[in-house]
């Protein structure tokens, strides 16, 4: 999520806007590594019969250094294509894919709103995963493709250039501001806010800073509760399953209550017989186990033929740790049944009857 920059927002210009000339302001602080601003529109891009609807983000060479961009071809965007205001474009390599049909885009031409862009570079697969949320929209092929398959398309442009395409917008009123390490994120913060403060008559509410690492805390505590309330219904579970093994292991203890004084009279040792009860108790456990494993694993090969957005498989580590898990419970619950069986006398085994 880019947990060593802050997004700054501005609500209240106060009738004097934030001017793209005025960034480099923000980064003389020695806590402040970079700023970048940041618009966003959407418009229809073109190559050839291929159409679809692109998100383009207006910004600056900066946003990549935010945002630890890498390219698979070509560049990002340099100062003199902000101050030329280009038509230049970076594309996210699905974008490329889609609209050239290759990632090695860099020099091909598509348009944007009417405009012929240059394409420049093309980011990386990891570079364009790291992005945050689904900025494009849908993409539509050609008529002769009848896929129901859908593609976000993302471009960036020149800030500059994006207030000339975009009809709303003209100056800044959002930035990311990038500290000079993820451990000076605070003292950046501490340093923003008075350039910001002086910048809009020192009115607290014309702007707002977001810390992304607040973000990631507030998402890292909904997950640690979702894993408690998880794990407390796969406790309850085991909890049921571990009942449900003592119950099977009782009823075969009473059942087979003959066998064992037989076992008993010819030698058969106490300590045998629970280990022969605990081994039963631990394979049906193990067993059960298996049996989940596998019908899970059918269910996420299913569910990943319903779905081209998302990606499921199993985790062999998790796979294990549950076998582990199984077999622990099998044992503990299993404890009880070996224990009566392994106690019983010869003589009163040998008496019982069904």
């Amino acid at each position: 999520m880019g947990a060593s920059y802050l997004t700054v927002r501005i609500q209240d210009d106060k009738e004097n806007p934030l001017r793209l000339s005025e960034i480099s302001e923000f980064t003389e602080p020695e806590e402040i590594e970079a700023a970048a601003p940041v618009a966003s529109t959407s418009v229809t891009a073109k190559n050839g019969y291929t159409s679809g609807s692109m998100t383009l983000i207006g910004t600056t060479g900066s946003y990549a250094q935010i945002q630890d961009f890498h390219m698979a071809s070509g560049r990002f965007l340099k100062n003199a294509d902000v101050e030329n205001s280009s038509y230049v474009v970076v594309l996210t390599p699905d974008t490329a894919i889609e609209l050239l049909g290759r990632l090695d885009a860099a020099g091909e031409t598509i348009s944007l709103e009417g405009r012929n862009f240059l394409v420049i570079g093309v980011l990386d697969e990891e570079s364009a995963s790291s992005l945050t949320g689904n900025m494009g929209s849908g993409f539509s092929g050609s008529d002769e493709d009848d896929s129901d398959s859908t593609v976000a398309l993302t471009g960036y442009i020149p800030f500059s250039t994006m207030t000339r395409i975009a009809d709303n917008i003209l100056d800044v009123t959002q930035l990311c501001v990038s500290a000079s390490s993820s451990e000076t994120l605070d003292y950046a913060q501490r340093a923003l806010e008075p350039l910001l403060l002086e910048r809009f008559e020192n009115d607290e509410d014309a702007f707002t800073v977001t810390d992304q690492s607040e973000i990631m805390e507030a998402m890292e505590n909904v997950d640690s509760t979702m894993t408690l309330m998880i794990g407390g219904i796969a406790v309850i579970s085991l909890l049921v399953g571990g009942i449900g093994i003592m119950n099977i292991m009782l009823v075969s203890v009473t059942e087979r209550t003959r066998e064992i004084g037989i076992r008993k009279a010819i030698g058969a040792k106490k300590r045998t017989i629970l280990l022969q009860f605990l081994m039963e108790a631990l394979l049906v456990s193990i067993m059960g186990c298996l049996a989940g494993i596998a019908v899970s694993w059918v269910i996420l090969k299913a569910a990943g033929l319903f779905t081209d957005s998302m990606r499921f498989e199993m985790d062999l580590r998790v796979a294990a740790f549950a076998m582990g898990f199984s077999a622990v419970t099998g044992i503990l619950f299993g404890l009880y049944p070996a224990n009566k069986a392994a106690g019983q006398k010869p003589v009163e085994a040998l008496r019982h009857s069904l």
